[in-house]
């Protein structure tokens, strides 16, 4: 029956489309979906036909519709694709990653928007590259990096539909190049390049993080995992158990925790970097997802809300430009909490000098201090308790202190809200494929899709992303994202019992929310 799956996967294919179609038609009868050879910088200004068509793109209806697509092609090439090429694309995967990090280190996004549509050639491009390398008052090494190696860096991107190769060694940005683009100029790349992602989407800043440190952790997770069959003397077989643990502290040598270790005073441009790649999270939920995760409107005037772990704000910096009733308080680490407002720039100084945000440094595995607001004099037990991107850095004990401590403190109206992706398995759960809502009545929206469209029911390749992320948290911290299962039964163990959970069709991220038992 492999013949009516592949024309079960292009019905839905064409489907999808149709219903893409029909909803930008329906805004606009000519409205055209963006092209991929045309870039769309974030910060720059555009047309009202391309602003009206970048955020149609957000639809729910489109959103899903796009999932399906990218499930559909993803399962139909893989079934007709030649399984040595398949195999051969994946296994080598890490190549092209280290060549998406090579653009963003040096940046050839912001140089390429400065070239416009005509692109540029390898030879001018390396020239401007080899010129933004930081001034060192030690002589610089030459670079090994030549006009012809760059246009097969270029080149390999381009064949996977990222940069335009509009002419022999001549390329351009589209629009998946240009999704990475900071808006800094040349001009400011080189006059201050420590500020790269300063007020920023985040995105580029995600990339540099993934294809550092995470690119290098990942290359060790067979090593940390099966030592005995990957002899290499980097490895202690015998301490690897207790001196590694995580592929983390193998890839880098290092006994530190990662967040200690980013705190060393030789990754101080790491650690700067990893506060704005937190912002670059937030493109897991839809635009502003947070402001949707949670009824914040309904919260009474002078509520609290608390940002466990929170970094510089990254997402709770939203609700508090959108909700000036709230008082927003981010806890985190001495050096973190210390840096969070300078990290901002002046664009969110208003919150800052109105006291509507602020932070304080905290070990969330102590009890919780008291707090003191200058507006409100004491805080009891704040209305909100947010956890986001902090559990899937633990394992289940560790993750039982935090929640266990903020039950403590948790007064009897305290919502916790935890921001997490909740994996589905890559089959059909009994469990939650009778209907849309669990025995204790909380919606579990899986399969994402019914049986009869021939997808895998967690939409395969369109939510990869988040079983990728799920092992980059194995290989940072030996840590893990979660089943819905698994959430409700660790807040459970921590006193708290899950009854709302938010998220849009199809997709991972979720906002769930948990009262105190």
């Amino acid at each position: 029956m492999t013949f009516a799956t592949l024309r079960a996967l292009h019905a839905v294919i064409g489907a999808a489309i149709d219903e893409i179609e029909r909803t930008y038609h329906q805004r606009s009868p000519q409205l055209d979906f963006p092209s991929i050879d045309e870039p769309y910088y974030p910060g720059a200004q555009h047309t009202p036909e391309e602003e009206l068509a970048e955020t149609l793109k957000a639809d729910p209806v489109v959103a899903a519709a796009s999932k399906h697509i990218v499930a559909a092609c993803g399962q139909l090439s893989t079934t007709v694709n030649k399984p040595w090429f398949g195999l051969m694309e994946d296994v080598q995967a890490g190549q092209f990653s280290e060549c998406i990090r090579f653009i963003e280190t040096a940046n050839i996004v912001e140089i390429l928007r400065e070239a416009g549509p005509e692109g540029l050639h390898v030879d001018d491009l390396l020239k401007t590259v080899l010129e933004l390398r930081p001034k060192t008052t030690s002589p610089q090494r030459e670079s090994p990096l030549t006009s012809s190696k760059l246009g097969h860096i270029l080149r390999l991107l381009a064949t996977s539909h990222y940069l335009r190769e509009i002419k022999p060694n001549v390329f351009a940005n589209n629009r998946p190049s240009s999704f990475m683009d900071t808006g800094k100029s040349v001009a400011q790349l080189r006059e201050a390049p420590d500020q790269k992602y300063t007020d920023t989407d985040g995105v580029a800043a995600f990339v540099a993080l993934t294809g550092d440190e995470a690119i290098k952790f990942s290359s060790c997770l067979t090593d940390w995992a099966l030592p005995d069959l990957t002899p290499s003397p980097r490895i202690d077989t015998a301490q690897a158990a207790t001196k590694w643990v995580a592929p983390f502290n193998l890839a880098f040598n290092t006994p530190l925790g990662y967040f200690e270790w980013l705190e060393l005073p030789e990754n101080t441009a790491r650690f700067n970097r990893f506060g704005h790649a937190m912002t670059g999270t937030r493109q897991w939920e839809t635009k502003d997802g947070i402001l949707k995760g949670f009824s914040w409107e309904d919260l009474p005037q002078g509520s609290v809300l608390v940002d466990v772990g929170g970094g510089i704000g990254a997402t709770t910096i939203i609700v508090a430009d959108a909700h000036p009733h709230l008082r927003v308080v981010v806890e985190d680490r001495a050096q973190v909490a210390s840096t969070a407002i300078s990290a901002w720039g002046p664009r969110y100084a208003h919150l800052f000098e109105s006291g509507r945000m602020s932070y304080r440094t905290r070990d969330f595995f102590a009890s919780w201090p008291p707090l003191t607001l200058p507006d409100l004099g004491p805080v009891g037990a704040p209305a909100v308790f947010l956890v986001r991107l902090v559990l899937h850095d633990w394992q289940d004990d560790d993750a039982r202190k935090i929640l266990s401590q903020l039950r403590a403190a948790a007064g009897p109206d305290t919502k916790l809200v935890i921001g997490d992706m909740l994996l589905p398995y890559a089959c059909t759960d009994e469990s939650t494929a009778s209907g849309p809502q669990d025995d204790d009545g909380t919606e579990s929206m899986f399969p994402f899709v019914p049986p009869e469209m021939g997808l895998l029911p967690n939409l395969g390749k369109a939510n990869a992303h988040g079983y990728l992320i799920d092992i980059m948290m194995m290989g940072m911290f030996d840590a893990k994202e979660r089943t819905v299962d698994e959430m409700k039964a660790l807040a459970l163990s921590a006193g708290w019992k899950v009854t709302e959970i938010r998220r849009t069709p199809g997709s991972l991220w979720a906002y769930t929310t948990a009262v105190p038992v």
